[in-house]
């Protein structure tokens, strides 16, 4: 986002780490006798950006925190103090030597508490991770061309964990590290961000702010605003030369601002004809424009600022039939309202320094490619690394921001404590000015489930949520500022109507029929967080547990299966409705198809009643450590779930869905199951066939539905009145077969069953799916969008050439080298039935504690002499694969 040629990373450096009791890096020697105080370790290697345990693990001193119950055997380390050094010429590495007049060692993520010496010489302490640590070396540069930095950092303070008092927060260190629902207590410490060197002449440029909108006459503009800062005691005659370039480059403004002692601040608006305008993910294309300032004094350019921002118009409005107190929860951009389909995002690592740029190109691909248009970035993680909004701003995923705090239980109350505020305050202002400029950039948020009462969220009446309103109006008042996310006027999804304005929950399935009566009849206008949880892949359990703990099992009767996922045990859950689960194979098919069935129908249920609810946002995309078994779409590995795909085509641009209250029917019961048809896209002809279907494929009853898509509303054009079959195997299925335009749309299926108790249990019963799976080309390589590594895709036609239904068919790079993703997943056929579906894949990086990354350069996998080509394997429910030996492709 942020360019500057008079800046230098020090990340290129070689560094070292070492570990001492508290305050012995401090002392050096001892008093009594004075020798060294030579530490609890030795030097090691050490990354930067990165983090202490990773660098432990690479040296022998732990073993793999994420494995079995592994991570208690590191809480030593939070106690401790750990050094990083480094040791150069500054000339040598650093270009701007003759020109200078100050030069600044910019520290843009310390974690947490830090002291800082250069060349023995205190430069100051930091407190706080989110707030750049920024010390004036001028006169220490002159000193000396042989340079010794040392960051001493402190233990961590002794923050809460998910359990705790809110109230009495004092710190502003990402608090998932401390033990959530998703995590375990494994407190990162580290350099998480870059560390430079910026040099500077007699001016720089400084808080930058890009704004753009648009005018009545539907042109653009783009104001830049900022100050300039002098350096030195001499004033120079200097001007500033701004341009803006187009998409494809071409230049469209050019002008001069000459600079004065007396204006050290300045605004300027340039109107752009006929601009090319951004819009989120599936309504339209992300055109950039690139804005150039050179700050250039006596002929000698002093500073540069390149940025790249979309021209939109952001407004926020009333929900359809909102009360008049509630806030205004749809988003409408360009003046088209936006229904909202995203998730939540907790930190892609539990230690975070080490997330590189590929996981994060991950992570956006993926959020794309479901069909999501925002991300919420949780109040219990991180203010992200600047290269995830960089890619949402390429991308088009929109981003709710909380600030750092969260509920804690006890009491959720935002701490009072002045030294928090301060702390607060200080945090905020760095993250408004360094995050502002981000196109995708949407909504700011006080923070995680703050509440002044049970099951009352805060309000901006609150002192603390106060301050940041007021911050956010001064340094960004283009955007948003809830008070906390569930925002109220109750917190939780409740049966009882007119009281839901944005809510949380709930995080379970509640049960068949209790799931469907509670979702389907639900009236809030905006839903910030909720989920299901479900079982990671099998092969992503092998990884991280060991042979004993590999087989099902509940929360209660297993420590390692407690200390990775505790909360989201669906062992019970699971049995009611399928019976019993003898492989762990099985208890993963069931409990992830029950996670997608569980999110499925809650997003349609929202979406049907767009724009009364203006969108939904699943907890959670993704985990920072591996679970057993959480509320994540995607595993710690990537691996996508059942319930990402489903949601992927709950939030399609166009979808056709049924309304029911039961996955269970009396034989001969006479059912009207409404249609519901929703769409990004006006006056589009559409056309949806509705068939019932027996385990053999037999069409019972069939309906076929015309129609013309409206964006603003859904449509439920007709009932499907069917009469329930008595089956062989006692299930029936309803399938939706879409066109919309000319376009295909997947199908949408409903397993039901006439059973009374064990009502899934006949699924467990069918034979082997016998598929056929022809390769349609070979593989081909493309780039995407803002991502610097080669995409893999190939396209194969499955059939079903079996007598009964194939449930749930997805594909499987069986070499474990690359993660994957399909057009189209966990699809089923019935017998004779084929499907053409695309698989993209992308070279993996290895997990952060695997052998390949403690001792691989880059931590990729190694390149052999003959490049490794992905290997799909086809799969369905109750088929499993042998995950332990590499299998051929199959091809017909």
């Amino acid at each position: 986002m942020y360019t500057s040629d008079r800046e230098y990373s020090l990340s290129q450096m070689t560094w070292e780490l070492k570990g001492f009791w508290p305050w012995v890096p401090i002392k050096g020697t001892s008093m009594e006798i004075g020798n060294e105080l030579m530490g609890v370790t030795e030097w090691m290697p050490a990354t930067v950006p990165g983090g202490v345990h990773y660098d432990l693990c690479r040296a022998g001193w732990i073993d793999n925190p994420y494995q079995d119950m592994n991570s208690l055997q590191c809480e030593w380390i939070e106690n401790r103090w750990w050094v990083y050094r480094t040791c150069f010429e500054w000339k040598d590495v650093y270009p701007h030597t003759t020109d200078t007049v100050a030069t600044e060692l910019i520290c843009q993520g310390l974690d947490y508490e830090a002291l800082i010496y250069w060349n023995g010489q205190y430069l100051g302490e930091h407190i706080g991770m989110y707030e750049p640590a920024v010390f004036d070396i001028t006169q220490q540069l002159q000193q000396s061309e042989q340079v010794e930095l040392l960051i001493v950092l402190k233990h961590p303070p002794d923050e809460m964990g998910q359990i705790g008092k809110t109230s009495a927060t004092f710190t502003q260190k990402s608090r998932f590290n401390y033990k959530w629902d998703f995590s375990t207590r494994l407190i990162n410490i580290g350099i998480w961000d870059d560390i430079v060197l910026k040099s500077y002449q007699h001016y720089s440029l400084q808080d930058i702010h890009v704004q753009t909108g648009l005018t009545e006459q539907n042109e653009g503009w783009i104001q830049v605003a900022g100050e300039i800062k002098q350096h030195g005691t001499t004033e120079y005659p200097a001007h500033i030369e701004i341009s803006i370039f187009d998409p494809v480059g071409t230049q469209v403004v050019q002008l001069q601002y000459d600079v004065t002692a007396n204006e050290p601040t300045f605004t300027i608006q340039n109107v752009i004809a006929n601009p090319q305008l951004w819009y989120p993910n599936g309504y339209g294309d992300q055109p950039l424009y690139t804005v150039e300032m050179k700050l250039i004094q006596q002929n000698l350019l002093c500073d540069l600022h390149r940025s790249r921002t979309g021209i939109r118009q952001l407004e926020y409005v009333s929900n359809e039939g909102s009360p008049s107190e509630a806030l205004p929860y749809t988003v409408r951009l360009n003046r088209r309202n936006i229904y909202i389909r995203g998730a939540n995002i907790t930190p892609l690592d539990h230690l975070y320094g080490n997330v590189s740029d590929r996981r994060y190109e991950w992570l956006i691909h993926l959020a794309k490619e479901a069909n999501m248009n925002m991300l919420r970035i949780w109040g219990g993680g991180i203010i992200e690394k600047s290269i995830l909004y960089e890619l949402c701003d390429i991308h088009g995923i929109m981003i709710w921001q909380e600030f750092i705090q969260s509920s804690s239980g006890i009491d959720n109350t935002p701490s009072q404590q002045p030294e928090f505020l301060d702390l607060l305050q200080r945090n905020a202002i760095s993250a408004l000015k360094r995050r502002r400029n981000h196109t995708s950039l949407t909504i700011w948020s006080g923070g995680n489930e703050l509440m002044s009462a049970p099951n009352i969220p805060s309000s901006y009446d609150d002192h603390n949520l106060a301050l940041l309103q007021q911050l956010v109006q001064q340094y960004d008042p283009q955007r948003m500022f809830l008070p906390t996310s569930a925002s109220g006027p109750v917190q939780y999804i409740t049966h009882e109507k007119g009281v839901s304005h944005d809510v949380h929950g709930h995080w379970k399935y509640e049960g068949n029929p209790q799931h469907y009566v509670l979702y389907g009849e639900a009236d809030h206008l905006f839903h910030s967080e909720f989920g299901v949880d479900g079982l990671s892949p099998i092969r992503s359990l092998h990884k991280f547990l060991s042979e004993p703990y590999r087989q099902p099992t509940s929360m209660e009767d297993s420590l390692v299966w407690r200390h990775h996922g505790e909360w989201w045990d669906t062992y019970s859950r699971d049995i009611e409705l399928f019976g019993s689960l003898d492989t762990l194979e099985s208890f993963v098919d069931c409990s992830q198809w029950i996670q997608a069935e569980g999110l499925r129908f809650i997003l349609d249920a929202n979406r049907s009643r767009q724009f009364n609810n203006s969108g939904s946002l699943v907890w959670q995309l993704n985990e920072p450590w591996p679970n057993v078994t959480c509320t994540n779409l995607v595993d710690y590995y990537n691996e996508a779930k059942m319930a990402y795909y489903w949601v992927k085509e709950a939030y399609a641009p166009f979808r056709a869905s049924i309304d029911y209250r039961s996955l269970h029917y009396q034989a001969g019961e006479v059912v009207a199951f409404p249609l519901r048809i929703v769409s990004h896209d006006q006056d589009q002809p559409f056309q949806v066939d509705i068939q019932l279907l027996n385990s053999k494929g037999q069409i019972l009853q069939e309906r076929h539905i015309v129609g013309t898509t409206d964006s603003n509303q859904v449509i439920t054009p007709a009932l499907f009145r069917c009469t329930i079959p008595q089956t062989e195997d006692e299930l029936f299925y309803i399938r939706l077969q879409s066109v919309c335009g000319e376009q295909s749309i997947a199908d949408n299926m409903y397993t039901f069953s006439t059973k009374q108790q064990l009502i899934y249990a006949p699924t467990l019963q069918k034979g082997v799916s016998h598929l056929q799976v022809e390769v349609n080309q070979e593989w081909r390589t493309s780039l995407s969008d803002g991502i610097a590594y080669t995409l893999w895709n190939r396209e194969y036609k499955v059939t079903n050439q079996g007598d009964s239904v194939a449930l749930h068919i997805y594909p499987y790079e069986s070499n474990d080298r690359f993660w994957i993703t399909a057009s189209e997943s966990y699809f089923t056929l019935f017998p004779g039935e084929s499907k053409q579906l695309t698989v993209t894949c992308c070279r993996q990086e290895a997990p952060l504690f695997s052998a390949e990354s403690l001792s691989v350069e880059n931590n990729k996998y190694p390149i052999t002499d003959k490049e490794i080509l992905p290997e799909i394997v086809f799969t369905a429910f109750q088929q499993h694969i042998n995950i332990n030996e590499r299998q051929p492709e199959l091809n017909s």
